[in-house]
């Protein structure tokens, strides 16, 4: 079997094993008025057949040998001289290569026919989000669920056993009886909650944790009233740890003209010049606060991708497809749309806090973008985490280390003195004459049927956020 690490070549054109699968049609990035970008997401089961709407092919140079689950390739990248981009442009993904665990069409049949004779696994719609991740190369260098050692690293150290940071386990829970009768050296076939076939795990490790030491060390917490700490009190009571092969994507895909691989972003980056990018993470619509930063950073660098997290968040959050329409309004009538990129991270939100602000850098860091927004309580929830830790926990890494800069914003608001947007570095007075509205209380507006300020929103994001709780803006 194997496991194949690609990136695309300077020409953008291929058939770059980055094309996503079950029909989802092509994925079209606009970029300005009548220029849009297709890269392609062409019908197929194992998302091997897209090419991205330009000439030519990719000329591949090698192949990569692996060392371990989560070790890196001996050999060099496909695109890539030495572990390095071919083109001037691209930062390296996490690790040197960025990863791709896609199965081959041929390799593909072979493994369908396979699992029908091997012991079998349900996921639910977070370990799904995990697998796609892990083999589009967005959690690279991961190839698979992580084995003990590597669990055991990023826990104690905040980095795997090779020494690369990392700051969020990557696990595949199986209760008692799941585990049994599982050796290492088993081949098991993961599947949807419908008995479709996604993926092989080649198990290299079954072991047994410390649900309060795993608690303590991510979230800094045992409480239960954690969504994070809850969430591993549900889970099984054994990892399985081993490298996986992608047969098909979830069909829980969605937003498919957004949802876009690293080797497809990184295919634009490169098309476009860019030699800067910001990316920005996301789980609410973008208010004005937002909108200060995201221009701020507009002004230094040469692109934005406005990355939104559309997996599983919260029950009162508000709704993924909601928060797709906003931002798609607020791109047309206030962004530069030729260095303005829109796509979607179909991950699960941990609230992990300073630890998922890493996280979440690194996996930019492997869609090619430079530089990273860590506003204040990144991936917070309630008052676990102080209102910069999430700042602040990029200063136990060297900048080689994690290879994406942090771009470091305080708390900004509207100060009606200044008639504007600000922060605490730029305005003088008194925080009675700032606007400041939480996500709660905006929740709360909404519920009440209370249109959002203009000095909070703009109009076209409040129209549609009143439209979803049954107002009128």
């Amino acid at each position: 079997m194997s496991h194949r690490d690609e990136t695309t070549d300077a020409s953008e054109g291929s058939t770059n094993g980055a094309g996503a699968a079950n029909g989802n049609g092509a994925s079209i990035i606009r970029l300005a008025n009548g220029h849009g970008i297709t890269i392609g997401h062409v019908n197929g089961a194992n998302g091997h057949a897209g090419t991205n709407g330009h000439a030519g092919t990719n000329g591949h140079a090698g192949t990569n040998g692996s060392a371990g689950t989560n070790g890196h390739a001996n050999g060099p990248a496909n695109g890539y001289v030495n572990g390095r981009p071919e083109g001037p442009h691209l930062i390296d993904a996490h690790g040197g290569t960025l990863v791709s665990l896609f199965a081959s069409p041929d390799e593909a049949g072979a493994l369908e026919q396979e699992a029908e004779n091997l012991p079998s696994i349900a996921l639910g719609p977070r370990r799904q989000a995990d697998l796609e991740l892990l083999a589009n190369g967005a959690y690279s260098p991961l190839r698979g669920f992580m084995d003990k050692a590597d669990f055991d690293s990023v826990l104690d150290r905040s980095r795997l056993a090779s020494g690369v940071v990392w700051t969020i386990p990557i696990t595949l829970d199986v209760d008692e009886a799941a585990a049994a009768p599982l050796a290492p050296g088993d081949r098991v076939a993961l599947r949807d909650l419908g008995g479709r076939l996604l993926a092989v795990l080649d198990l290299q490790e079954k072991y047994l944790y410390d649900r309060d030491h795993y608690a303590r060390a991510v979230f800094g917490t045992t409480e239960t009233a954690h969504p994070g700490v809850q969430k591993i009190h549900d889970q099984g009571d054994w990892l399985l740890g081993g490298p996986i092969t992608l047969v098909r994507r979830p069909e829980t895909i969605e937003f498919p003209a957004y949802h876009l691989d690293p080797v497809q972003t990184r295919a634009l980056i490169r098309e476009r010049g860019w030699r800067t990018v910001v990316g920005f993470q996301t789980r609410n619509p973008i208010h004005r606060a937002h909108e200060f930063i995201l221009k701020s950073a507009l002004e230094i660098f040469d692109a934005l991708m406005i990355q939104p997290l559309v997996g599983e968040t919260r029950p009162e959050d508000i709704p993924a497809a909601v928060r797709l329409r906003c931002y798609e309004v607020l791109i047309d009538a206030y962004y530069p749309k030729d260095r303005t990129f829109l796509t979607v991270l179909p991950a699960v939100m941990r609230f992990a806090g300073p630890r998922e602000a890493v996280f979440h850098a690194l996996i930019r860091k492997n869609y090619g973008c430079t530089h990273f927004i860590v506003g204040r309580d990144h991936a917070g929830v309630g008052n676990y985490y102080g209102t910069y830790d999430a700042q602040k926990i990029f200063d136990r890494f060297t900048p080689d280390e994690i290879g994406i800069q942090p771009l470091r914003f305080e708390h900004t608001f509207y100060c009606n003195v200044c008639q504007g947007m600000a922060s605490f570095k730029t305005c003088p007075h008194p925080t009675d004459k700032h606007l400041t509205l939480s996500g709660t209380r905006v929740r709360e507006m909404l519920a009440q049927k209370e249109t959002p300020p203009a000095e909070f929103t703009r109009p076209e994001v409040a129209r549609i956020l009143m439209e979803m709780s049954g107002g009128r803006a």
